[in-house]
């Protein structure tokens, strides 16, 4: 076994195993160690777990590579994943019958046993300034994948023959460790494709258009040149027409922390935007998406190879590698300019249009496991398990956290139609009224909305309470608030209990909007009821509410007195 000083030596990759502290394992057990350098890494590693899925004669232990400005997030995600641990340096003294690292940088050379290499991103498309050799990813950079001339990995796993290619140009060492094995992320993407309506529900994206930021980390990402782009987007789109998620990458989730991160994103977070979690609900939410703004970061990638709509919202400067897929993604995709211009781009968009651009970056589309099992049970010189490897499903991700408790409402009455706009009042001008959550918005809101509107939930059948009717609480809330001219309670059922200050309490109900093929789109009740504010002179009558669009029948009568005397509680 070759060895050399200490951090400079480099044994052939598998040659040979420690006789001494190699620790006690069951008879016929193979270990394979997981090296996690970073939050993302990990992430991607934890995608290749079905690999080894119902094996008892494999046993799966994690080590955190030293060294990564970001070790603390993959820290943390490795005890929420309930990973088995060992420490950096009793993973040193050990030997393992293979180990798996998604990133090259760090002392892997130390570790004893075969490496297979696995990229943590797509494309290979991003170089970070004073790390390893100028304009090269890590993955392509024989700084960090040859150690004493020699290829650190037994194999090196890409997702294209477009990366062996170019990893030949730069490392012809690391290239004759290369094969082709696709790109687990992107089929367990692709698997979830199925499950789309079921992650838009639980989002509570209704008919509105999910639209999906993505920030890179380092100083030329997206959050860190145009920071205020989530919180205009939130001002700009009307929030009945379209919803924002950010998908921000592991490492900014590391550096900064769930609550700095959260901090700085307040005012777009207040207004609804959905913050993924960097494991697994990211992709839920890419699935989800309608559009994606991006930077030069990969998530985009993944975006595009399911065909959605990409659009430039940064350059990458010069951490952008020319020429890399993700530089002839952003070379043709449209410019992020007006807020409103987004539609027109959904508009103008054709079916693969897209997805054809990714050609270059994700070859063997659904058969990554089903590769990376095959080489990796080679190296542990076992038969691999029968039956197939598939990817499983992303989970369903979270519903928002919060939704705005105030709305600044611009409405454009022609005859019985009324369209409406509202947007998150803390973000947005004045406009035609404004609207506001009893309950939840604060008080300043209240004392200003000329709509106050209640969510009643059911009423508990037991223990102690107080509450009020429909027609007691709005007449309560018109006779307390002077600002007010209607006060409304939105049902559990959809229907709507509304008092006009000097009328007398409306029934109210939408329609849903039907839409081709069978699909039918339901509108939030506080837009109808701000659509009645603006017409009630019609009621009782109809009208139509346009959201977008969207139309909306709208029925109002005068409430019955059983109506009236219904008794609500907060939902």
């Amino acid at each position: 076994m070759e060895t050399g000083p200490a951090g400079s030596g480099q044994r052939a990759a598998g040659s040979g195993q420690r006789a001494a502290g190699s620790g006690q394992r069951a008879a016929g057990s193979k270990s394979v160690l997981f090296a996690v350098r970073s939050a993302a890494a990990l992430h991607r590693l934890l995608d290749v777990l079905p690999v080894f899925a119902g094996d008892r004669r494999v046993r799966r232990l994690f080590t955190l590579v030293p060294g990564s400005d970001f070790d603390l997030g993959a820290l943390a995600a490795l005890e929420h994943a309930g990973a088995r641990t060992l420490p950096w340096a009793a993973a040193c003294r050990r030997s393992f019958d293979l180990i798996l690292a998604a990133s090259p940088k760090g002392e892997l050379h130390r570790l004893d046993g075969p490496l297979v290499l696995l990229p943590h991103g797509a494309g290979f498309n991003k170089t970070v300034p004073k790390e390893g050799s100028d304009g090269l990813a890590s993955g392509l950079d024989p700084v960090h994948l040859l150690a004493g001339g020699r290829a650190l990995a037994a194999v090196h796993a890409l997702a294209h023959p477009s990366q062996v290619a170019r990893l030949a140009e730069h490392s012809p060492e690391a290239a004759a460790r290369a094969t082709v094995t696709g790109d687990p992320t992107l089929d367990r993407l692709l698997q979830s494709v199925p499950h789309r309506d079921a992650y838009r529900a639980a989002l509570g994206t209704g008919g509105r258009r999910l639209i999906v930021l993505t920030s890179t980390w380092g100083p030329e990402s997206l959050l860190a040149t145009r920071p205020d782009l989530p919180a205009r987007l939130a001002a700009g789109l009307p929030w009945d027409t379209h919803q924002l998620a950010l998908i921000v990458h592991p490492n900014d989730h590391s550096s900064l922390g769930g609550f700095d991160l959260a901090e700085q994103l307040a005012p777009a977070l207040a207004a609804g935007m959905i913050l993924a979690r960097p494991y697994e609900e990211w992709a839920a939410v890419l699935v989800a998406a309608d559009a994606v703004l991006t930077d030069h970061g990969s998530a985009a990638l993944y975006a595009a190879a399911l065909d959605r709509p990409v659009i430039a919202a940064g350059g990458g400067g010069a951490e952008l590698i020319p020429g890399s897929p993700m530089d002839r993604l952003l070379g043709h995709s449209p410019r992020l300019t007006d807020p409103r211009a987004i539609d027109d781009v959904l508009r103008a968009h054709r079916p693969g249009s897209v997805r054809a651009l990714t050609q270059g970056a994700f070859a063997e589309q659904g058969r990554a496991l089903e590769l990376l099992r095959r080489e990796g049970y080679a190296q542990l010189g076992l038969a691999p398990p029968p039956g197939p490897v598939t990817a499983s499903p992303l989970p369903r991700p979270e519903p928002p956290a919060r939704r705005p408790s105030a709305f600044a409402v611009r409405t454009e009455r022609r005859g019985r139609e009324v369209r409406v706009e509202r947007f998150p009042a803390h973000l947005a001008p004045p406009a035609r009224h404004l609207a506001a959550e009893y309950g939840v918005a604060g008080e300043r809101q209240v004392r200003s909305a000329g709509l106050l509107y209640l969510r009643a939930g059911a009423a508990e059948g037991a223990g102690h309470g107080a509450g009020w009717t429909a027609g007691g609480w709005t007449g309560r809330i018109l006779a307390e608030h002077p600002a007010c001219r209607m006060a409304a309670v939105i049902l559990p059922s959809g229907e709507c209990l509304a008092r006009p200050r000097g009328g007398d309490l409306l029934w109210v109900r939408a329609g849903f909007c039907a839409s081709q093929g069978g699909r039918v789109v339901l509108a939030d009740p506080a837009a109808v009821l701000s659509a009645v504010y603006a017409a009630v002179d019609l009621l009782p009558g109809e009208l139509r509410c346009v959201l977008g669009d969207h139309v909306h029948r709208v029925r109002g009568r005068g409430a019955s007195r059983r109506e009236g005397e219904r008794v609500l509680v907060p939902a």
